[in-house]
């Protein structure tokens, strides 16, 4: 089948509309915003669109480069003084979960397995990969784990500028011009064996973590010194907009007023909790607001790590606590589903 479907060309026209419009008025991260709310108000007009599929994937490695690449020296040295509030973060999914499972079953009327992940703040795809296995209602929990990623990405940028005077100003990387030759093929070649290796020893978020982790050791080691070229990361940021605001095709009215007010609600309630953390990081010292507010915000990893790039944050300690809390759940949410007697079933079977 032929990569540009008459979908896909579609999506790609609506998203290059949505950026276009964003850049022209001024807003921030107008190629994330622009590409996912072009995306979403044409999903919920019934347009028929399709996400980037592998290509969409692969923009994920730029931000595990850029986050790899962020790794030096000075940053290991500074993991003993993160100890404290990374010890924080079991605590911070523990209370998700407690809020979260109870809110699911007794206000959305989910059944336990699609509760359970709903509330769970892991990778999106890899909370509804484990909710299909445990029989949950994936087409429900795809839309919550959506609009979690969806809203918190909409408002932590509003935050940061309101609140906390953020101006988006930060360059997100070098001209490709500006760069070696050299240096460019260094991040593809590390791209490829991070993203490709790591899906084949089966790493959660292959395309994100697997780059990651080979950038990080030829940072550590001196072999690369620079991000990823500003224009990668800027088409990053439309393929993983876009991919949000696609999430939304089909929603049906219904679905709507039902399962995505009760996602937004449940976010609200997140950020209650996030808050409270983000002050407790703050007033003992631990971090800068900006920087524990991002770290603690329950967003996507590659939506946080943009997020982070741009407002100039510490992005070596925000991506560590993102990760430190998607290895928890990732690692704990089966076992704990185990306990709860959320029975796997085979995905060929029936619901």
């Amino acid at each position: 089948m032929a990569y540009f479907t008459r979908a896909r060309f579609v999506t790609l026209a609506v998203a290059a509309v949505g950026a276009g419009l964003f850049w022209a008025l001024g807003l921030p991260l107008p190629f994330l915003f622009g590409p996912m709310c072009a995306c979403l108000v044409a999903a919920l007009l019934g347009a028929r669109m399709q996400g980037a599929g592998q290509l969409g994937v692969a923009a994920r490695t730029v931000l595990g480069l850029a986050v790899g690449a962020s790794i030096t020296p000075e940053v290991v040295d500074r993991l003993p003084s993160m100890a404290a509030s990374l010890a924080l973060v079991p605590l911070y999914v523990f209370l998700i979960g407690a809020i979260g499972v109870p809110y699911f079953r007794h206000v959305a009327k989910f059944d336990l397995p699609t509760s359970y992940y709903s509330a769970m703040p892991g990778g999106m795809q890899d909370m509804i990969v484990f909710g299909e296995v445990a029989g949950a209602n994936v087409r429900a929990l795809s839309l919550v784990q959506a609009t979690r990623v969806l809203t918190i990405v909409t408002v932590a940028p509003f935050l940061l500028i309101n609140y906390y005077g953020i101006a988006f100003v930060n360059p997100v990387g070098a001209r490709a011009a500006d760069l070696p030759v050299s240096e460019i093929l260094i991040m593809i070649a590390a791209a490829l064996v991070g993203w490709k290796g790591g899906e084949r020893i089966g790493l959660f978020g292959a395309a994100i973590i697997g780059p990651m982790v080979v950038a990080a050791v030829l940072s550590l080691t001196g072999i690369l010194v620079d991000r990823p070229p500003r224009e990668a990361v800027l088409a990053s940021q439309f393929l993983i907009g876009m991919s949000v605001g696609v999430y939304y095709v089909g929603v049906t009215l219904k679905e709507l007023r039902h399962i995505v007010i009760v996602g937004m609600a449940f976010v609200l309630l997140l950020a209650v909790l996030a808050a409270a953390f983000t002050e407790v990081v703050v007033l003992t010292g631990l971090a800068p607001a900006v920087d524990a507010f991002l770290a603690f915000a329950p967003g996507g990893q590659a939506e946080m790590a943009i997020i982070a790039i741009v407002a100039g944050a510490d992005l070596g300690y925000v991506v560590t606590h993102h990760l430190a809390r998607m290895v928890l759940v990732i690692v704990a949410a089966p076992a704990v589903a185990a306990l709860a007697k959320i029975r796997p079933r085979k995905i060929s079977e029936e619901p």
